[in-house]
């Protein structure tokens, strides 16, 4: 009911409740929500597609598409959501992680700092920016440094929750390491937050998850204290 006492219509409830769920940055699904068919159409169908409807959406907003600084940007906008920033949404764009033998007996926890992160939030379409910090213990294996960026990389290459990138990484590592020892901790900013609604430029979100050995508080703790270690580099 709105504040004068009239009551709302069913399509105006619902418009209230995708407008909350958006401001609130709340998600629905632990999976990225892809339809069925979603890979039936090939990339360059994908590009043809958007650029169309990219370059309606800058004549709806009265741009002059004529001019030569804005000709070419429904064509770029179409080739950088599907070929880069929505890359992740793909299967066929998952890295090709191998396991190595944990031949050097290493026990103890690995952790990869200040991973960048890129990510698109899936209720604006604006950017969200921060940093990975992802920690393992082998389980008697092991994979390439590069392999836990590219896989924080994949991940962040879709529409998305923080919560559930969170959880995607931390699930996928899971997998490839056979291993419950897993940790990884997201600090980002929130463009949606800061360039629109509340405009709050300094505030970031952490998100965490902690499994296996990493529900230790002692190991937690350590965890968090390698996070504090300035390198200098």
């Amino acid at each position: 009911m709105k504040p004068n006492g009239i009551m709302l219509n069913t399509a105006e409830i619902d418009r209230e409740m995708i407008e909350t769920m958006g401001d609130e940055h709340v998600g629905t699904s632990l999976e990225t929500p892809l339809r069925a068919d979603a890979f039936e159409v090939d990339d360059e169908l994908k590009i043809e597609l958007i650029e169309k409807h990219f370059r309606e959406i800058m004549n709806i907003m009265g741009l002059d598409l004529h001019d030569d600084s804005l000709s070419g940007t429904p064509h770029r906008v179409a080739k950088m959501y599907v070929k880069e920033i929505f890359s992740g949404l793909n299967p066929a764009n998952m890295p090709n992680v191998k396991l190595f033998e944990n031949k050097y007996q290493y026990n103890e926890m690995l952790v990869e700092k200040n991973i960048t992160v890129y990510s698109t939030c899936e209720h604006h379409f604006v950017p969200i920016i921060g940093k990975a910090h992802v920690a393992y213990i082998s389980n008697g294996h092991v994979i390439g440094l590069s392999k836990i960026n590219r896989i924080v990389r994949y991940f962040s290459k879709r529409p998305q929750v923080q919560e559930r990138l969170t959880v995607q990484i931390a699930n996928e590592l899971k997998r490839i390491l056979k291993t419950e020892d897993v940790a990884i901790v997201i600090d980002a900013a929130h463009l949606c937050v800061a360039a629109r609604g509340v405009e709050d430029t300094a505030s970031s979100t952490v998100t965490s998850s902690f499994s296996g050995k990493f529900k230790e508080r002692s190991t937690k703790e350590e965890f968090m204290k390698y996070l504090e270690l300035n390198t200098g580099i």
